[in-house]
């Protein structure tokens, strides 16, 4: 599905080096880089150079966006354009330069290797003087890790974003693995299939099932900003296994693997020398498209035959089985009784994996420290339960079939399938090209019907689709969505196995094999036993937050974690409180992370913030406020929150309202009303108006990311074994206050029907009468 034995040598330079790339990353991810971090310029200032190095042009575009998320933040974007002979519509390289904060991370991976396949991806590209009709835009976009603000940013307030036909965006949301590509677009994706048909990449690994899953994950990409705010479409590449390094601090050079970076090189320079060249224009369309890919191979074709191949395959299988019981090949008792091992296998091995799942969360209690719900020995438990699912289906097979009745008994997985693919037609036709391994095994059970004899080599060579199409889904679906799917995985194995009856139904000693493969999947449960505790490299995560009452002029340490260690208890105790207070204003994190514990904290002088009202006045029946809140130490975050009886109207923060506003009302989710993540310590400014009945209840919370690096505070360093917890406000400094007002002055309302007709003289009258009089504040 990838390339492998990648060369360390960094070969020619007409060519993709996966050697180059890997000295862009590490000289990315030195340190971590997030937003308003110190070493956020470096790296900023590092890009500018690598691209001019390149011959080519910078720009920088600075702005302030707020998501649709609420999160606030000055983004820095960085440019530069490769100039077409014929552009129609440009070429956009994007990926983002950020690293995740809160947690250490490096960026290696998230999205440092994206940056550096574009790079030398670009510079072999201007090292070959490929010829190009289109203009090439490259954007290093900031702040995505935040709320994807930088492309944001470039999309509604850049010109260059009018121009753009076309992104390819490099991803990442682990360390390893094969890259997968996945399709952003508002219609059909008929032109985006065929044009990527047409660019030949040697290692296309993506399916039209996938981005079905993943518009249901909470995973949106930058390339998501562009779909949604400019109607502009594109791929996503982004690689997935190794989750558990996801934005942590082993996001770092050591855990990128080098081959997973030359699967994205080795999408990038056909695709790059195919769309600098082909009018963008076609890549929109109406019609969708089933696509799917087997190694080397990708295959592709309109949705809309995908209901007729179920009927087809349907009306063929009602054939064979009229056929094979006027030839008595078949009987339908033994039809019957081929639903018992199917159904028990199925069954007994979705209970089994689901419940033991749960068993080994009690058991290793650890395994809940990690939120992304893939452990280190993750891939050891997909090895066990498929072989203890085979095992079950071995078992089933061995009490209710034998291998007189085979082709009997296949009848029950053949229905199942066609069933299957019968109700996602209707509900998921992006994986419509589930019914081809269904035609092959049609096509082994035609034959047996026609000839009476069972070929063992035909039944292998046709078992091979059904391996290469569903195979991968039974390790992608838990990699992808975490261990808690497990069961669909032992779900997906029995049936896998069922479609391949022809093949494991021959096995003479079936209850031999169930006990080998219950052994194997005893030996995986022990790798898995032997791998399941922590060490350098495969971290656990824990976190600590310093929170002081402003309101009660109290401390305390809090944290998420369940499972506290011997560095948590060291500030938290033996035993301490559950944090149910500190969760009514619950701040938000990608898997709803509340509070757990929390214990008194001693007191440290830390500096408050400034609040001020610059505007406090009553206009009929709205009160317009007008906030400014400047940090007096340095600090990384303001998180604001207000009563949800609160009701919003026209509400901007520091000068910028919403992407995509419809009305006056401000759409916020619970409390928050916006989460701004500070850049050169820049004070906050919102405005905004409520219904005057209503009481002004608003709370702030002000964050900084050195509680471990704070004199005031003296933390003990983590021992290797341990990191921050990612996904979360974490080794943080919080200072947490009521935003308290004065009473509102009313401003008079005169009718407009009345004033208008002597606005002149009135206006006339007031400036005699003002004159003389010492004036003070806005003399409007």
């Amino acid at each position: 599905m990838m390339p492998q034995w990648t060369s360390d040598e960094e070969g020619s330079l007409t060519e993709f080096s996966t050697k180059r790339a890997l000295d862009q990353v590490e000289a990315i991810s030195k340190k971590p880089h997030f937003v308003g971090s110190q070493n956020h310029e470096v790296v900023a200032n590092y890009l500018i150079r690598e691209l001019n190095k390149l011959g080519l042009e910078t720009s920088i575009q600075e702005g302030y966006t707020l998501s649709d998320w609420g999160n606030l933040v000055k983004s820095k974007n960085i440019l530069a354009r490769i100039k077409g002979s014929n552009n129609s519509k440009a070429l956009l390289l994007l990926s983002h330069y950020d690293s995740a904060p809160h947690s250490y991370s490096r960026g290696a991976s998230d999205a440092g290797s994206g940056v550096a396949t574009i790079l030398e991806s670009v510079r072999v590209f201007l090292y070959n003087k490929t010829p190009h009709k289109n203009d090439i835009i490259i954007l290093f976009s900031d702040a995505e890790e935040l709320g994807l603000n930088g492309a944001a940013l470039f999309v509604t307030q850049h010109q260059w974003a009018k121009e753009v036909g076309l992104v390819l965006n490099f991803e990442a949301r682990g360390s390893s693995g094969p890259s997968y590509m996945l399709m952003e677009t508002n219609k059909g994706n008929a032109g985006l299939v065929k044009e990527f048909a047409a660019a030949k990449t040697t290692f296309p690994v993506s399916n039209s099932l996938m981005y079905s899953i993943y518009k249901m994950l909470p995973n949106d990409t930058d390339l998501t900003v562009f779909r949604e705010q400019g109607n502009i479409q594109g791929y996503n590449f982004a690689f997935i296994d190794d989750h558990f390094n996801y934005h942590t601090a082993q996001d770092d050079i050591h855990h990128l693997n080098k081959n997973t970076l030359a699967h994205q090189g080795s999408y990038l320079i056909p695709l790059l020398n195919y769309f600098s060249n082909t009018d963008l224009n076609t890549t929109k369309s109406s019609e969708d498209y089933v696509y799917f890919t087997i190694p080397y191979t990708f295959i592709n074709y309109p949705f809309s035959w995908v209901l007729p191949m179920v009927v087809i395959a349907l009306v063929l299988f009602i054939f064979l089985l009229f056929l094979g019981r006027a030839k008595r090949i078949l009987s339908f008792r033994e039809i019957v009784k081929g639903f018992i091992p199917l159904l028990g296998s199925l069954f007994g091995s979705g209970l089994i994996t689901f419940f033991g799942w749960k068993c080994l969360l009690i058991i290793y209690p650890q395994y809940n420290d990690l939120l992304n719900g893939f452990t280190y020995n993750g891939h050891a438990y997909i090895a066990a339960f498929v072989l203890l699912s085979l095992a079950i289906s071995m078992v089933f097979y061995h009490l209710f079939s034998a291998r007189k009745v085979t082709i009997n008994h296949y009848v029950a997985p053949l229905f199942l399938w066609i069933i299957i693919n019968g109700v996602l037609a209707f509900v998921l036709p992006g994986a419509g090209f589930l019914i081809i391994p269904v035609y092959f095994g049609l096509c082994v059970f035609g034959l047996f019907i026609v000839t009476q004899k069972s070929n063992k080599s035909v039944n292998l060579l046709f078992s091979i689709p059904a391996l290469l199409i569903i195979a991968p889904f039974i390790q992608m679906f838990p990699i992808g969505l975490g261990l808690k799917v497990l069961f669909g995985s032992a779900i997906l194995t029995v049936l896998t196995f069922g479609l391949l009856l022809p093949v494991f139904g021959a096995f003479a000693k079936k209850g031999i094999w169930s006990i080998l493969l219950l052994l194997l999947s005893i030996g995986f449960f022990a790798k898995a036993h032997s791998e399941s505790g922590y060490e350098f490299g495969k971290a656990k995560s824990n976190s600590l937050l310093y929170v002081y009452n402003a309101d009660t002029d109290q401390a305390s340490w809090a944290t998420y974690d369940i499972n506290l260690d011997s560095w948590t208890k060291g500030y938290l105790g033996e035993n301490p409180k559950k944090a149910t207070n500190l969760n009514e204003t619950p701040l938000f994190s990608k898997y709803n992370s509340g509070f757990t514990y929390t214990a008194n904290a001693p007191k440290k002088d830390l500096r408050k913030p400034s609040i001020e009202f610059l505007e406090d006045r009553i206009v009929g029946n709205q009160r317009y406020v007008k906030i400014k809140i400047s940090p007096n130490r340095n600090v990384n975050r303001y998180d604001v929150f207000a009563n949800e009886k609160m009701a919003l109207h026209n509400f901007k923060a520091n000068g910028v309202s919403t992407l995509g506003q419809k009305n006056s009302l401000y759409q916020r989710k619970g409390k928050k009303i916006v989460s701004y993540y500070v850049v050169g310590n820049a004070p906050l400014e919102m405005q905004f108006s409520f219904n005057v009945s209503t009481a002004f209840d608003m709370e702030l919370l002000e964050s900084s990311f050195d509680l471990v690096s704070n004199p005031l505070f003296e933390i003990t360093k983590r021992e290797n074994w341990m990191m921050p917890t990612p996904f979360v406000l974490n080794d943080a400094v919080v200072i947490r206050q009521k935003i308290k007002v004065s009473p509102a002055v009313a401003t008079p309302v005169i009718d407009s029907v009345i004033v208008k007709p002597y606005r002149k003289a009135l206006i006339r009258v007031i400036n005699d009468s003002l004159k003389n009089l010492p004036l003070s504040g806005d003399p409007r």
